[in-house]
């Protein structure tokens, strides 16, 4: 299982970012598979997942209605879209996956992560 994130960059407040996941090794659908995101100096948290049993989606309460997580089972990727960002969401954020498909519930429910793609919300 490899996952690799890219799309990651400097963005002023209120900008827009779309992140990309490319995986490999697994199908997407068989997996609970999403985004979390570790900002400076705090643990990592949930943003955005897919359950892999019934492909429902879950979003963190501080980015629902800006956020859009999407995911091609064509070409195997998993897409984050940001809109509207805000200061404090500067982190690293990480794409992970879960092969029970019942990851969703947190980071340590994640068996797989990327390296992480940095986002930086700045003026």
């Amino acid at each position: 299982v490899q996952l690799v994130e890219s799309g990651g960059g400097l963005v002023q407040p209120g900008g827009s970012l779309r992140l990309s996941c490319e995986a490999s090794g697994f199908i997407l659908d068989d997996y609970a598979i999403g985004w979390f995101r570790q900002a400076p100096g705090k643990g990592r948290e949930g943003v955005a997942c897919f359950n892999g049993w019934d492909g429902s989606t879950h979003y963190a309460d501080s980015i629902k209605g800006r956020f859009t997580i999407s995911k091609d089972t064509t070409k195997n990727t998993l897409d984050l879209q940001m809109n509207n960002l805000k200061p404090e969401e500067t982190a690293v954020y990480y794409c992970a996956a879960d092969p029970t498909g019942l990851g969703c519930s947190g980071p340590s429910a994640m068996d797989y992560w990327g390296k992480g793609t940095l986002v930086t919300v700045s003026s």
